[in-house]
């Protein structure tokens, strides 16, 4: 089986393509270039290109954050229409969903209303216009000590420098990244189409992560990051950091997957119980 990833080169896409014997790498001169064609003979594509969200947002970086989903989104449906392709996944992310508030795909199928929730639907309001059987996969943060949210944290929170953010109430929905490479390969194998929560079944408030990643690696944690020093470090982006996503993933669990990373204290000790 041939599988085109596009964003191949990043954090998740380079897990991904690892895990898969036959890859064709999509890059952003491709995209530049309109040179889709090397998904012809591909079996699957999936689509994992995006500009970083966890940066500063200024209007001009909103207007990237957007052309580089949905117009990558757009080319590579449109692509597909005249490949071998059989099988569309597209990525999203939990900032679909609604603040405070436990979610799943169907309780909370509207979601939420703010610049990252109307990114993510346009997002995935393109992928569906796929023509042939697609699944929209909904990112946590995704934690893995080779890169992503958790490289960031590591060197504060060794230095006995880490803390909650805020009060540390806010909900944190979260996805080992070997689950999180597993799930894509669950979808491929049975073929699902439809939405899917890529979040471990156990989301944790801030203040428990950190709890728990200042054990694991035998530290203090209690400085509190305060929430406007994030602001004035990422003005409007800093709520990807700062949001409280409480979301599920019923989905998955209803067809059968079996997470193997199912708590924090899990995950946080796979990457650092040799500390």
């Amino acid at each position: 089986m041939k599988i085109a990833i596009s964003g191949a080169s990043g954090f998740v896409g380079t897990a991904l393509r690892k895990s898969f014997e036959d890859v064709v790498a999509i890059s952003r001169a491709d995209f530049k270039d309109n040179n889709l064609n090397k998904i012809k003979d591909c079996d699957v594509v999936i689509n994992l290109a995006g500009a970083p969200i966890i940066k500063r947002w200024s209007d001009e970086y909103k207007k990237e954050l957007y052309s580089s989903r949905i117009d990558t989104t757009k080319a590579l449906v449109d692509a597909i229409k005249d490949s071998s392709v059989k099988y569309f996944i597209s990525t999203s992310a939990v900032g679909f969903y609604p603040e405070d508030k436990a979610c799943d795909e169907e309780s909370c199928s509207d979601g939420g209303d703010d610049f990252l929730a109307n990114l993510c639907k346009d997002w995935e309001t393109e992928a569906k216009k796929c023509s042939v059987d697609t699944a929209i996969v909904r990112f946590g943060i995704v934690l893995d000590k080779s890169g992503g949210a958790l490289a960031q944290m590591y060197t504060p929170f060794s230095m006995g420098l880490g803390g909650p953010i805020g009060d540390g109430k806010s909900w944190f929905s979260w996805i080992d990244l070997k689950d999180l490479v597993s799930i894509f390969h669950f979808l491929i194998d049975n073929k699902l189409s439809g939405t899917f929560n890529a979040t471990a079944p156990n989301p944790v408030l801030n203040k428990d992560f950190t709890k728990s990643f200042a054990q694991v690696l035998h530290k203090p944690a209690f400085l509190p990051i305060p929430k406007f020093a994030l602001h004035a470090m990422y003005s409007e982006g800093a709520t990807v950091l700062t949001g409280s996503k409480r979301v599920y993933p019923k989905m998955l669990l209803s067809k059968g997957f079996e997470f193997q990373y199912k708590s924090i204290d899990e995950c946080l000790k796979r990457n650092y119980g040799d500390k």
